[in-house]
C-alpha cells in the first residue's frame, strides 16, 4: 500500500476503522481509531493498549499506552502511567518530561497541565517563559489566550508577552484579523492592535467567515454583521 494511501481516508461511522470511499483501508478493526495525520499515522486502541497505526493498519511501533492522539507538528499526545508527554514519529519520547496533561503543539508551541497551572512548552518540552497560568489555550496566528490568577483573559506570544494591551471577561483566538471578546457589556469583535471592531456588545457572536458574522442581539434577535457592526436582520427578538 502506498504511504499516502490515508490521505482522503475517513474513520468509519462504527470508529473501528478508516475507509475511503467507502473501502476500508486494511482488514484490522479496532476498539477505536482516530484520523490520520501527518506524516500518515493515526491513533488507535485496542486490548493490548492505545498505539499508532500506520495506512495498512499495522502499528508503528511496539510501545502500547493508556491514550494516543494525532500528531501534530511531529509530535502526538500520549498518556501512561507515568504521566502526559509527546511521541515522536518513531515512537521515542520526544523530552523526559512529564505533565498531568498535554494539549497538540501549535505553531511550535503547545499547552500543557503542570497540577493546577497552565503553560506552553517547546518542542523539546521546556518551558518557553517562566510564568503559569490558570488556563492556556493554542497558539493562533502568534498569540495564544491565558486566564490569569484575577480570572481575566488575555493574550500572550511565543515568548510569554502581552503584546496586546487589554484583559476580558472571556476572549478567542484571532481568526483572519479578529477575535472574539467579551467585556462586561457583552461580546464584540477586537481588531489586533487591542481595540473594538465597533461599539455594539451582543450576547453571543460567532467568528468572522469572508467579512461576516452570525450574532445574537442583547434582545435576542439574530443578525449577521459585516465588520464595521453594520447588521442585517436573520430573526427578529421575542416577544
Amino acid at each position: 500500500m502506498s504511504d499516502r494511501a490515508w490521505r482522503g481516508a475517513s474513520v468509519a461511522p462504527e470508529r473501528t476503522h478508516h475507509v475511503r470511499d467507502g473501502t476500508p483501508l486494511y482488514e484490522a478493526r479496532f476498539a477505536e481509531v482516530l484520523s490520520f495525520h501527518e506524516p500518515g499515522l493515526a491513533a488507535a486502541r485496542d486490548g493490548t493498549g492505545a498505539f499508532h497505526i500506520r495506512p495498512d493498519g499495522a502499528p508503528a511501533y511496539g510501545r502500547r499506552f493508556r491514550r494516543t492522539f494525532g500528531f501534530y507538528e511531529g509530535r502526538a499526545a500520549v498518556a501512561d502511567g507515568s504521566g502526559w508527554f509527546h511521541l515522536e514519529v518513531e515512537g521515542r519520547d520526544a523530552y523526559p518530561a512529564r505533565w498531568t496533561w498535554c494539549g497538540n503543539f501549535q505553531g511550535n508551541r503547545c499547552t500543557v497541565r503542570d497540577g493546577a497551572s497552565f503553560l506552553h512548552v517547546t518542542p523539546d518540552g521546556t518551558p518557553a517563559y517562566a510564568g503559569r497560568w490558570r488556563y492556556a489555550g493554542d497558539f493562533r496566528e502568534g498569540l495564544a489566550v491565558v486566564l490569569d490568577e484575577e480570572g481575566w483573559h488575555r493574550f500572550i506570544d511565543d515568548g510569554g508577552r502581552s503584546p496586546i494591551p487589554g484583559r476580558f471577561a472571556d476572549l478567542d483566538v484571532f481568526h483572519k484579523g479578529y477575535a472574539r471578546a467579551r467585556d462586561a457589556g457583552g461580546w464584540f469583535h477586537l481588531r489586533r492592535d487591542g481595540e473594538p471592531a465597533y461599539a455594539r456588545r451582543f450576547a453571543a457572536i460567532e467568528p468572522f467567515y469572508n467579512g461576516q458574522a452570525r450574532c445574537e442581539t442583547l434582545e435576542g434577535a439574530l443578525v449577521v454583521i459585516d465588520e464595521s457592526g453594520r447588521d442585517e436582520e436573520l430573526r427578529p427578538a421575542p416577544r
